[in-house]
């Protein structure tokens, strides 16, 4: 039996859709980024929201690093019945879930909170006080995304901040953005601009702060394709090194990578690291047409980077071995079927129904959430299942 051979039968055992996960091509992102951190001289805190399971992070931290990001509550109380004790919560905080924030920080060597309203602080610091504890506060800052954060140019952000750094309840914890504008970039070397705007961005508020008498303990910016495309060797082409005063940055996608961040050239398809296994529930050549059982629900509808590539679909068709299919587009999703458009009817009529495909995501983190298991492949063996947490 050929090596093709052998991989086709262990995934046929696989119930579909089905979420594969490449073991050896997260190792590999997962190094290369720690090294980027290392050439950069920063903190890697990475975001663990597009897997959120254990396994995974802990190869993020791998080689000398801690510290988490999550996205919800439910990650944080995951990581940190897993051993993970320095956790970030990256979303603006709601203050009705400050008594569950105070009893899980109460667990923990660091649990940093994200605030960008004044009322909010307010809650935080009257919670704050009211326990007799101190909370850890970051100041989130709009470089540029215009989703979250403080404008850095307004009156009022420079008040928000001497009242963070001010108050007895309040660990202020410093400057926080999230370049997600990364993400508009036609090509790597846009993204790697889009992630010096970033830094540069804000490390002059944090300079303005201090010109102001306001101590900032650090500066944590974060995006994948701003990251992923930054040359180490020459993170900036002026004297005033925009990443000389970083301390931590945060991306998460790079763990699988997907569709969209190879289109933009941020990474090759080979470091994609996730996949779902679909079978062919339906042949139709005459019309050029296959149906495979993993639409919408398996795959999210993400459109993918239209700004790049219009036709580009909602994924890579491959084989069950992980080769190209050429010819093969997958061009539409209900909830629970794909459409996928054929070159040719002799093409179409190659997959009869049973037939299995893999499809590389649009959109790693969105697929990754509709699976609560992935199977994780060593040399296209199945060797072993992560289960992710859920909720919120």
């Amino acid at each position: 039996m050929s090596a093709a051979q052998e991989i086709s039968a262990d995934l046929q055992q696989l119930t579909t859709p089905a979420a594969l996960v490449e073991r050896s091509v997260v190792v590999e992102n997962c190094r290369r980024m720690q090294a980027r951190a290392r050439g950069l001289g920063v903190r890697l805190r990475p975001h663990a929201k597009t897997h959120k399971c254990v396994e995974a992070a802990r190869l993020q931290v791998a080689g000398g690093f801690d510290g988490l990001t999550v996205s919800t509550l439910a990650e944080a109380r995951h990581f940190a019945a897993a051993g993970f004790d320095d956790l970030l919560w990256a979303l603006p905080l709601d203050p009705g879930r400050l008594p569950e924030v105070l009893e899980l920080s109460e667990g923990l060597r660091n649990f940093h909170l994200l605030v960008d309203h004044p009322a909010v602080v307010a809650e935080a610091q009257k919670a704050a006080a009211a326990r007799e504890v101190r909370l850890s506060l970051w100041l989130k800052v709009d470089t540029g995304y215009h989703r979250c954060g403080i404008d850095p140019e307004a009156e009022e952000s420079l008040a928000l901040a001497k009242r963070l750094a001010a108050h007895p309840a309040i660990s202020f914890a410093g400057l926080l953005s999230h370049g997600g504008d990364a993400y508009d970039a036609a090509d790597r070397s846009a993204a790697a601009a889009a992630g010096r705007r970033e830094a540069r961005a804000l490390s002059q508020f944090a300079d303005r702060l201090r010109g102001a008498g306001v101590e900032i303990p650090d500066l944590s910016v974060g995006s994948t394709p701003g990251l992923s495309s930054l040359s180490v060797e020459h993170p900036s082409s002026g004297p005033a090194a925009p990443w000389a005063s970083i301390s931590e940055i945060r991306p998460g996608n790079y763990v699988f990578y997907d569709c969209y961040q190879s289109a933009i050239g941020v990474c090759r398809l080979g470091d994609v690291a996730l996949s779902v296994l679909a079978t062919v529930i339906g042949c139709y050549p005459h019309r050029r047409q296959l149906v495979v059982n993993a639409g919408a629900l398996a795959l999210s509808k993400d459109e993918g980077p239209q700004h790049v590539d219009s036709n580009c679909g909602y994924g890579e068709v491959q084989s069950p071995q992980g080769a190209p299919l050429d010819g093969l587009r997958l061009v539409s999703l209900s909830q629970e079927h794909g459409v996928i458009r054929t070159d040719s009817s002799s093409q179409a009529a190659a997959f009869p129904p049973g037939s299995r495909v893999r499809i590389l995501p649009n959109h790693s983190c969105l697929t990754a959430a509709l699976f609560d298991r992935y199977h994780v492949l060593d040399e296209g063996r199945v060797v072993e299942e992560w289960k992710p947490v859920r909720g919120w």
